[in-house]
């Protein structure tokens, strides 16, 4: 991986040359966690601007970069890193808890993340999550293995936004997910579907130890109060 993101910043300070600012690994890599089978790894460039010229200047970089089989870097100007923290609270919150600088000065320790913005994005995530689980669900109720896929497959997103859901209340939560739900009951939120789901998950626990539909009643009703804490929570 050190080999690949040299090289990334090479060909990135070639192509773009001072209109390169920073580079910034963030996520799982910058934490030391990252798994080549699994993991992404997720890179931020900051340029004085953003044009056709700089895109063109970037796109046979991430030809290369995406046949490594990672996500293409975000390209962000300086003016867009200031005003873009009401708009991704979430993912520049993540990015200050993780992040190692690869080129250039630290663009993100200075940024200012509001509160407010922040809580309604998670919200906002969480509410479309949970639209999109009851939407699919509707189609595979009586199928009890695609219910059972369907879980399983959605669990790590609402734990990602359950970590978040902790931060905006000011309490701990731990970056990997069985510390996430050792930390719900404190918003209130009965950990057991989701403990229950990363079991089976990680195959210590079958799909014949379960009843889907049960464990789709307890789990929607979870995420419905994991919702709803959100929304009590100061909105101004």
């Amino acid at each position: 991986m050190e080999d690949k993101l040299l090289e990334l910043v090479d060909r990135l300070k070639q192509a773009q040359g001072e209109r390169l600012r920073s580079v910034i690994l963030y996520g799982s890599a910058a934490a030391g966690e990252h798994n080549e089978h699994f993991s992404d790894i997720n890179v931020l460039c900051v340029l004085t601007r953003v044009t056709p010229a700089e895109l063109a200047a970037s796109a046979s970089i991430f030809e290369w970069w995406r046949k490594l089989g990672n996500p293409s870097p975000l390209l962000l100007s300086e003016e867009e890193l200031r005003t873009s923290t009401d708009c991704f609270p979430i993912e520049f919150h993540d990015m200050q808890e993780r992040r190692r600088v690869l080129f250039g000065p630290d663009a993100i320790e200075d940024l200012v993340i509001d509160r407010t913005f922040y809580r309604a994005q998670v919200e906002m995530e969480l509410r479309t999550k949970l639209l999109r689980l009851r939407q699919k669900a509707a189609d595979v109720l009586s199928n009890k293995p695609a219910l059972l896929r369907l879980m399983i497959d959605s669990v790590p997103n609402f734990l990602v936004l359950a970590r978040h859901a902790l931060l905006v209340s000011e309490l701990p939560s731990g970056f990997r997910k069985r510390e996430v739900v050792r930390h719900l009951p404190d918003i209130g939120v009965d950990a057991t579907p989701f403990d229950t789901l990363l079991d089976l998950r990680d195959q210590s626990k079958l799909a014949g130890d379960v009843d889907p539909a049960t464990l789709f009643a307890g789990y929607l009703k979870q995420i419905e109060a994991l919702v709803g804490h959100v929304d009590q929570l100061d909105k101004g």
